[in-house]
């Protein structure tokens, strides 16, 4: 892929997601307001946390880490790519079946595993009644994964990027209904959860079609190709394995204070605004298109690739990153604080939110360096690096729960994605050129760096100031829209005047 090309593509994931990324604060929001930190809202988020967590492992996670770049490869080749698929599609969806069979059957156990906290009081038979409703979800976003990816390599990002939008976009539908007609909130919000799966796979199945990939169900067949693709996935079903034990720690360390599994949550979908937009549309884009470069030996291009990944990545991300760290609390109060949600809550999900700044670059400088990697088909070592990762999540966020309480999870998360980077940034550095940083990232990176910091200044100040609007009313919306104009305007001024981030580079790259 052409560097103009690559860039376009990094922008038509990234204005997708970030669509994706504004519904879904729009749900949480009516979530917070009909639900606030309550026992239904935390049942119900455990419950959608289960399928959205194997997802990672089957969908997006280890399944398509292995199918991605052997799908590129043979589009690249011309060897048969049609059929490589339809055996993966129909593997993928028999295991799911089975799966999804057996987890719905043992729901109870999942519950208890994510949150056993929950054990004691009116928040576990919730889980597990809106568990099993909405655990048949997996089946369906994990082929929408695997459709997205195989559209990915195809150099087809709009449908696949587009196909979260439905899930927020039928959230909120479900929400307003429920309210004009009296249904139950959390059985509304548990049925929407397969349907929301259905329409994702339906958009993205006729997406493929139409670029020349229709995949039907078949009977799976256990080809040589399948075979090495089931060995090449299974580290990174490990590592995914892993990863989800973080998650995990996370919830059980949340579930037993009252309201934290909620305020997490809140928090999470804070920083997920600009790791979705930024971090997962490059690591969608540049696993496939470094793939094609490594199969073709074009080492230039792969480290041209990785670097502009990085450099947009950062330039994009450390900003927000500081903005989470210095203004939390009005970023909280004006997008959450109404209705069932109050000010304690605010207070707790903000401390969650700064926590989860410090961690906001190391999320996404994972989603650039995994492909470095993955496009040559190494899934052991990330697994091993996520197994380093996840002990430092569980001394972190169990160890230091009895002395400052939730947010050790907080905290653990953040950590075990430093570690992680670090891990993945010296294993990176016996894979020749392809991963060395070029003298554009270098001199480009401390100006960045420095603009983000003034720019936390500027925001700094400028909170200190309009204090007071955030006690009045609607006024506290104007508020923060100038304190976040402020710091879009400072930060992009200051980069662009330093030399970190050039206007032109973006305009060029949006034009084209």
């Amino acid at each position: 892929m052409k560097p103009i090309r690559l860039m376009a593509a990094f922008f038509t994931v990234g204005v997708w997601t970030m669509a994706s990324r504004i519904f879904g604060f729009a749900r949480d929001i009516m979530i917070a307001a009909f639900l606030g930190a309550g026992p239904v809202a935390e049942a119900f988020l455990i419950a959608f946390s289960l399928p959205n967590m194997f997802r990672r492992f089957f969908g997006e996670g280890a399944f398509n880490m292995a199918f991605v770049p052997m799908f590129s490869k043979r589009v690249e080749t011309g060897d048969n790519p049609l059929g490589f698929a339809r055996d993966a599609f129909s593997g993928l969806a028999a295991v799911l079946v089975v799966f999804s069979a057996l987890a719905t059957a043992a729901m109870p156990w999942l519950v208890l595993a994510m949150a056993s906290g929950f054990l004691e009081d009116e928040r576990f038979p919730l889980a597990v009644l809106y568990g099993r409703i909405a655990f048949p979800y997996i089946l369906f976003i994990s082929l929408a994964a695997l459709l997205s990816g195989l559209l990915n390599a195809a150099g087809r990002f709009a449908a696949a990027a587009a196909a979260p939008v439905l899930l927020n976009v039928l959230f909120i539908a479900a929400m307003t209904a429920a309210q004009a007609l009296g249904w139950d909130m959390g059985l509304t919000l548990a049925w929407t959860v397969p349907v929301a799966g259905i329409a994702q796979l339906a958009l993205v199945w006729i997406a493929a079609a139409r670029a020349g990939f229709p995949l039907k169900p078949r009977r799976p067949r256990l080809t040589p190709e399948m075979k090495r693709l089931a060995v090449v996935a299974a580290p990174a079903a490990l590592a995914g394995g892993v990863m989800q034990v973080n998650l995990l720690i996370g919830r059980q360390v949340a579930s037993f204070f009252d309201g934290a599994v909620a305020w997490l949550n809140y928090a999470d979908r804070l920083y997920q605004l600009p790791l979705g937009v930024v971090g997962i549309a490059i690591g969608v884009v540049l696993l496939p298109d470094l793939s094609r470069r490594l199969g073709a030996e074009d080492t230039e291009g792969g480290r041209h690739a990785f670097n502009r990944a990085a450099e947009i990545s950062l330039a994009l991300t450390v900003p927000a990153a500081v903005a989470l760290v210095v203004i939390p609390m009005p970023l909280i109060g004006v997008l959450f604080q109404r209705g069932a949600f109050g000010a304690d809550d605010t207070a707790a999900t903000a401390l969650a939110a700064a926590v989860y700044g410090l961690g906001l670059p190391a999320f996404v400088l994972q989603k650039v360096l995994q492909p470095l990697y993955f496009a040559r088909e190494d899934t052991k070592t990330p697994f091993y690096y996520a197994l380093a990762a996840m002990v430092v999540n569980a001394v972190v966020a169990v160890g230091l729960a009895p002395v400052i309480g939730y947010i050790a999870a907080a905290f653990g998360t953040t950590l075990a994605g430093w570690a992680m980077v670090v891990q993945l940034w010296l294993g990176s550095r016996g894979m020749g050129e392809a991963a060395v940083l070029d003298a554009r990232f270098k001199r480009r990176i401390w100006r960045i760096l420095t603009a983000a910091v003034l720019m936390g200044l500027v925001l700094w100040l400028a909170n200190l100031g309009l204090g007071p609007l955030f006690g009045m009313g609607r006024l506290r919306y104007l508020a923060l829209a100038i304190l976040v104009a402020l710091g879009i305007g400072s930060y992009f001024g200051l980069a662009h005047a330093m030399g970190g981030l050039p206007i032109g580079d973006i305009r060029r790259s949006l034009r084209r």
